[in-house]
């Protein structure tokens, strides 16, 4: 078992972000603050001043993949961005925006491609996948919209359907929701969202 670590240095604080890392790709993990608590528990590590932040676990996952993941990574999150422009197409009429992981280039085998579409009502995005033939789940995702001590999460409603190589999350904004990205709980800036072509343009 590996020896009990003490203060809040920058070695001990990379330590627990590669193992959370490695928990995140291997295990699926989606929760950075259970992963580096798991991270930190495996490691004998305790002290809040050891652990990384969200930003520093999000780096160290793409330093993972880079790292053991190779080729087959980079083709994996290939497969992953042309189901997102699929996905962009079949939800046209919503102003898609590709966000998360995908985006950033740090999917693993368990992401899903996450879509920010906008709507004057949730209901009008399933009946359009129904009406293209796809099956989807409702689900609800509460995300921050503005910064800030007093600032509390929202719920929106989202839909998930299957494409061929990936799970797709359709998470449903207003109308005029495009003009502000909710906030990131990893680095606490708002979320970075992507059109078609700036999609198209990454996978060229």
């Amino acid at each position: 078992m590996p020896g009990r670590h003490s203060g809040n240095g920058d070695r001990v604080r990379q330590t627990v972000a590669q193992e959370a890392a490695r928990l995140i790709v291997e295990h699926g993990i989606r929760d950075f603050r259970v992963a580096k608590t798991k991270a930190a528990e495996r490691l004998g590590i305790s002290g809040r001043g050891s652990l990384p932040g969200n930003a520093e676990i999000e780096l160290a996952v793409s330093n993972h993949l880079s790292l053991f993941g190779g080729d087959s990574h980079a083709s994996h999150l290939g497969q992953l961005r042309e189901a997102a422009l699929s996905a962009m197409d079949i939800l046209a009429a919503f102003a898609p925006r590709l966000v998360g992981p995908v985006l950033q280039g740090t999917a693993d085998h368990n992401s899903a491609v996450n879509l920010h579409v906008f709507a004057d009502s949730p209901e009008s995005v399933a009946m359009e996948l129904h009406a293209r033939g796809y099956d989807c789940r409702a689900y609800e995702r509460r995300l921050k919209t503005s910064r800030g001590k007093g600032a509390k999460p929202e719920s929106f409603a989202g839909y998930e359907f299957q494409l061929e190589h990936a799970a797709v999350q359709a998470t449903v904004f207003p109308v005029d929701g495009i003009r502000q990205a909710p906030i990131s709980p990893v680095d606490g800036k708002p979320m970075k969202r992507a059109n078609r072509k700036a999609v198209r343009e990454l996978i060229e």
